[in-house]
């Protein structure tokens, strides 16, 4: 039989963050999450979805003819069966990038999917959950994401950037404004005044639907 996920949600949209933002993406979102950020906005896929097996939900990505796909939650990597999905999709030319919450082992990620792993800041409430491990299986294609809750948060990953020296590890180290609660211009003006070697990075789909919206 069939390996299967509790599927969330399925959807097609345009990728709001990292560095594919602004693009056409396909977005499987998976239920169930280890950690309970205060700023999270997507409590719904704690619980909710249904059993879907590997070959529905590869057929339901490519009927929308898109090469980009992000699997996401929740936080995928509960998952065992995460693996397979995610290398079969590889496997069919898509390109795979992989949201994940940094608490979670990606050392037996397929290569070929882009990790974007989104270190908790202390304001989220799960700060000692990362697991910096993490930082050694991270490559020139993989982003590492930090969401901004406050200034303590900004000096936070101001200084982790630094001494872990990410800029050089990933392609991209990006700062992410929680929506509503800090200063898209305030959090860019502190990265302008530190010389901060990252990209800040606003949640566009937040921007074009409201933010509150699901399946965008």
């Amino acid at each position: 039989m069939s390996a299967e996920l509790k599927v969330n949600e399925i959807f097609y949209s345009v990728q709001g963050e990292s560095t594919h933002a602004g693009r056409a993406c396909v977005f499987v979102r998976l239920t169930g999450c280890n950690l309970r950020c205060k700023w999270c906005d997507t409590e719904y896929a704690f619980y909710e979805g249904r059993k879907m097996s590997l070959e529905e939900i590869v057929g339901a990505v490519r009927a929308y003819r898109c090469d980009l796909v992000e699997v996401t939650g929740g936080e995928p990597l509960l998952q065992d069966a995460v693996h397979p999905l995610m290398t079969a999709l590889a496997d069919g030319g898509a390109t795979v990038m992989l949201e994940t919450s940094g608490s979670l082992d990606v050392a037996h990620v397929d290569p070929r999917v882009i990790k974007i792993v989104d270190l908790k800041c202390p304001l989220s409430g799960e700060c000692d959950r990362n697991l910096w491990s993490n930082l050694e299986h991270l490559g020139p294609r993989d982003e590492i994401k930090f969401v901004i809750a406050g200034r303590a948060d900004y000096e936070w990953a101001r200084d982790v950037i630094a001494e872990q020296r990410l800029a050089e590890r990933v392609g991209a180290v990006l700062l992410s404004p929680a929506f509503g609660l800090v200063d898209p211009k305030s959090l860019t003006q502190w990265m302008l005044e530190d010389r901060t070697p990252a990209r800040i990075q606003l949640q566009i789909h937040k921007h074009i639907w409201p933010p509150d919206t699901r399946g965008v």
